[in-house]
């Protein structure tokens, strides 16, 4: 082989192995965002004060098990959403888009599968029972919607979420639409990493 030749391998050989390593990265990001993590940037003040338009968080898929693309198996996880978790999740009404223009949306969660809720004086009341977690209790939440009218209180179905935002005067959440059912639910929001000033525990 000549020296020319030879050359003209190496340089194959080098951009190979440039082309394989971006492939395995691109792999690895790809099964890590699916099955562990993801990165969401904060659109709407709908769950200020905690969360502001611009903060970017984190997102842990492993809390309630990460679920497999395409064939939608969720694997197991550390338990199950608990009240007063702010959850990633989409909407009833997002589900019929293709998966690419369906919108996810963060909230805090307030009824479980069976409860009766009612939103009553800007208080949250399960089962006639007034909600005295400090992370829900803190709110003044409103009556509105077709699900948090005044003196109607829902019973949450089987295998499917209550909703609300924090900052209830500014929030579309299950007041209006119902109830997210358990397998689109995406994961727990753990931190805000952006803007520095903003780093905290999302509680």
């Amino acid at each position: 082989m000549s020296k020319k030749n030879k050359e003209k391998s190496k340089k194959k050989g080098v951009v190979r192995e440039w082309v394989d390593s971006f492939i395995v990265a691109a792999i690895v990001a790809t099964i890590v965002r699916t099955l562990f993590f993801q990165n969401y940037k904060i659109p709407t003040a709908s769950m200020k004060p905690i969360l502001t338009p611009g903060d970017r968080i984190f997102v842990t898929r492993m809390t309630y098990g990460p679920k497999i693309p395409i064939i939608q198996v969720r694997l197991p996880g550390f338990g199950k959403p608990q009240r007063g978790d702010v959850v990633v999740f989409v909407p009833p009404d997002e589900v019929p888009f293709p998966w690419y223009k369906r919108r996810q949306f963060i909230k805090r969660l307030i009824g479980l599968p069976g409860e009766k809720v009612e939103i009553k004086n800007g208080s949250i009341y399960i089962n006639d029972k007034l909600v005295t977690d400090e992370r829900i209790a803190k709110n003044y939440y409103y009556n509105y919607g077709e699900y948090g009218m005044a003196d109607s209180p829902v019973v949450v179905p089987k295998d499917k979420y209550f909703f609300l935002g924090d900052n209830s005067a500014n929030s579309q959440d299950s007041r209006k639409w119902g109830y997210a059912d358990e397998e689109w639910v995406v994961g727990k929001a753990l931190f805000i990493w952006w803007p520095p000033k903003r780093w905290a525990k999302i509680r």
